[in-house]
């Protein structure tokens, strides 16, 4: 743990640190599998290797940025990272976290959002929120709004307690109360934990889970790949623009797979109360799945 001494007054830092100290490296899938679906959050501890890390860097490193509306040292690349760079759209289909997605969440999986984060020294964290309201929002526009979705945040850099590391509020996502409203922002909670990784891994939230980030106090940046993913049957609320047919055909292989498009859902208004060939056996919604 590290607290600091500065009031809520003096600073917009979290005045705490409650470091999680799962161990996440001896769990099977599903363990895996229960931590994401029951805490909110599940890490992949180096699950890149520093050879792909090195090319999304390399690659990454010229791209066209810019800055948050509360501080030039938190920037963003403007176009989606899978567009600039050929690494970063291999790991789209990425076999170690397909594997893990295909457990989770079955055939059809739709890729929904590519997103690069370069957080420079002197960076205040970001607030506590989520990313995905079930009606829209400026911030995500429609893909938000799709009922399962799901954020995977490959970190290029170590996470330590000064590098601006990853913060969330366990379980939020199941909450029904006013508080867990998606359309919320909090500066910081007292039960909220933080999570510092190695370089490579992967940290996977869902969408309504309300998370941040700490400052960055380290002499160095910190970058983050973040891509999201969901069922093929969760579609948005309202249509959203599909993928430039031109960056798709040019894609690698790998993701093509994923870059299905963007308004593929299951919705189907008319439901029959007895339709016909149900099935008897659905090993997805298995109360068992968490091996219990």
């Amino acid at each position: 743990m590290q607290d600091t001494s500065k009031s809520e007054t003096d600073t917009d830092d979290v005045p705490f640190m409650n470091v999680d100290e799962t161990d996440f490296e001896s769990m099977n899938r599903a363990e895996q599998i229960r931590h994401l679906e029951v805490e909110g959050f599940l890490v992949l501890p180096r699950i890149l290797t520093a050879d792909v890390i090195g090319r999304i860097k390399s690659e990454m490193a010229n791209a066209e940025m810019w800055h948050t509306d509360y501080s030039t040292a938190q920037t963003r690349a403007v176009a989606q990272p899978q567009w600039i760079s050929h690494a970063a759209a291999e790991v789209i289909g990425y076999p170690p976290m397909i594997n893990f997605l295909n457990d989770l969440m079955g055939p059809g999986i739709v890729f929904t959002r590519g997103f690069f984060q370069r957080t420079l020294p002197g960076s205040p964290g970001i607030s506590m929120h989520t990313d995905g309201q079930p009606h829209g929002s400026d911030l995500f526009g429609y893909e938000g709004s799709c009922p399962r979705l799901l954020r995977v945040l490959y970190y290029l850099d170590d996470l330590t307690p000064e590098r601006a590391p990853f913060r969330l509020i366990p379980r939020s996502h199941l909450s029904f109360h006013a508080d867990a409203s998606p359309y919320s922002r909090y500066k910081w909670h007292p039960e909220e934990i933080t999570v510092v990784v190695p370089a490579g891994s992967a940290v996977l939230v869902p969408s309504l889970l309300h998370h941040g980030s700490h400052a960055n106090k380290d002499s160095q940046p910190r970058e983050l790949l973040q891509f999201g993913y969901r069922p093929a049957w969760a579609g948005p609320i309202q249509p959203v623009d599909e993928w430039d047919p031109d960056l798709v055909a040019g894609a690698p292989e790998i993701a093509k797979p994923f870059l299905k498009s963007l308004n593929t859902t299951g919705f189907e208004w008319n439901q029959p109360n007895k339709p016909p060939n149900m099935r008897t056996e659905a090993p997805g919604i298995n109360p068992s799945r968490w091996g219990d």
